[in-house]
């Protein structure tokens, strides 16, 4: 980027995570009641290794979340409406300056994944309210934001924090976001907001019932630079097989930012489930990384939960690996990364290092 910040990967310290409190009845038609308590337990449980900042919603819905919460430490609800709970898509990608000192944040266009819901207008909105906030403009931060004019959302950008950057053709390149943009101009987008040196369209892969049009955090993930975990189907005769088959090709034949081939971790969906006669897209990819820990969605297939567990931990041996039931949650077609979006821990300026105690 121009302006000397770039995006770092989400294993990296963190100041905060910010989450929105779930409040739509059309997200979770029927099973709303279940969603609150999952949100409170995944808050409560970042909130022992970091700082959570909590979007309450609408006013009634800021009141429930405010008594909810009010016991909890290290947590902030904050007066920020919002049509719905996926702040990975709306909120802001956070970014840190070159020497680590300085916050910035790239503020994209959101449009409900290609105008699939409405109203939108207060996720549309929240990503510049949560960089106008007390919490990123004060006397101690200054969050700088940058603004593109490209429709795009969090959970379909994955970087290594090494120049690479991971995506899809049919989320980003799709008629209802971007129609008049080219491969070449999103990527030098891309580029330029991020300060990213590649861009690796990573196609094929797809989960049947999901609406984001094949977000890349539900189906490939960095786990460190150089090695991801991709998504394959535990039964060949599931519809996804064939799909998830081809993006490990792909795979298989790219090469990150710095010229290495990627190592793949194969990490096992369950087999197909279905809510009220629906498909749901369970995919352990959605997975979040935050400070000493690892929230892992839990499906309720024993075998492909334990062993999504053990390989994650395996690929994570400093953090532990917490599993979160996401059996009903799933319901909304998303998880916990898709929930969740990470503000980076700061390092002292020169100045204040120097400074006496």
């Amino acid at each position: 980027m121009e302006a000397g910040y770039r995006w770092i990967a989400e294993w990296e310290p963190h100041e905060a995570t910010w989450i929105a409190w779930p409040h739509n009845p059309n997200t979770w038609p029927g099973l709303l009641h279940a969603i609150p308590p999952i949100t409170e337990k995944m808050i409560r449980t970042l909130a022992e290794v970091e700082k959570v900042h909590v979007l309450g919603g609408p006013p009634s819905i800021l009141e429930q979340a405010t008594m909810q919460l009010g016991d909890a430490k290290n947590v902030y609800v904050h007066d920020i409406p919002t049509n719905d709970c996926w702040i990975r898509d709306y909120g802001p990608t956070f970014l840190l300056n070159q020497n680590g000192t300085g916050l910035g944040a790239v503020l994209w266009r959101f449009n409900a994944w290609g105008e699939k819901y409405h109203p939108h207008d207060d996720d549309t909105n929240a990503a510049a309210l949560i960089c106008k906030s007390s919490v990123l403009q004060s006397e101690t931060i200054q969050c700088r934001t940058f603004v593109s004019n490209l429709i795009a959302e969090g959970g379909g950008l994955e970087t290594d924090g090494e120049g690479t950057l991971l995506t899809t053709s049919s989320c980003l390149l799709a008629s209802t976001r971007n129609p008049n943009w080219t491969r070449q101009l999103v990527e030098a987008e891309l580029q330029r907001m991020l300060a990213v040196r590649k861009v690796l369209w990573i196609d094929g892969g797809e989960l049947a019932g999901d609406d984001t049009d094949s977000h890349i955090d539900q189906l490939v993930r960095f786990v460190k630079p150089g090695l991801v975990v991709a998504a394959v189907s535990y039964n060949l005769q599931d519809s996804n097989a064939p799909k998830l088959a081809k993006q490990f090709e792909v795979l298989k034949k790219s090469t990150d930012a710095n010229d290495r081939p990627l190592e793949i971790v194969p990490l096992v969906t369950p087999p197909p489930r279905y809510i009220q006669g629906k498909r749901v897209p369970e995919s352990y990819c959605n997975f979040y990384i935050a400070n000493e820990i690892v929230i892992v969605p839990m499906f309720g297939f024993r075998e492909t939960d334990e062993s999504a567990l053990k390989t994650l931990q395996g690929l994570f041996p400093d953090r532990t690996m917490v599993g979160i039931d996401a059996s009903e949650f799933i319901f909304g077609l998303g998880a916990f990364h898709c929930a969740t979006q990470q503000q980076p821990r700061l390092k002292a300026s020169p100045t204040e290092l120097s400074t006496p105690a």
